[in-house]
């Protein structure tokens, strides 16, 4: 599944298209500590989060994640939308727990 799939499915509300949207999802990734999932988050992963910050973005960038996605309605504020656009990175919200989030994901994944 790639980051263009993961937008058609509509599982998410979309907050912004990144570069890349070719690009293949490799596993969710759940992880709400930024110095761990600098550390472990797979290259290409959906990393699902509540940490709407401009600095998880950054993490997001240094870990090659394919997309962010915003879990528990955890509010974009102008400054981490602006920060998406600038870097290229698909971001997306939802209502849904980070676990069903992340299972949503898997499911797509692995049908």
């Amino acid at each position: 599944m790639t980051v263009q799939d993961l937008i058609n499915s509509n599982l998410f509300q979309l907050k912004n298209a990144g570069d890349d949207l070719e690009r293949d999802i490799t596993v969710p990734f759940c992880c709400d500590l930024l110095s761990v999932a600098m550390g472990k988050a797979p290259a290409g992963c959906a990393w699902v989060t509540v940490m709407a910050n401009i600095n998880t973005l950054a993490v997001a960038s240094l870990a090659d994640a394919a997309c962010v996605i915003l879990a528990e309605d955890a509010c974009v504020d102008e400054t981490t939308l602006s920060k998406a656009e600038m870097q290229g990175i698909t971001l997306f919200t939802t209502g849904l727990s980070i676990f069903d989030a992340a299972l949503s994901i898997y499911q797509k994944l692995n049908p």
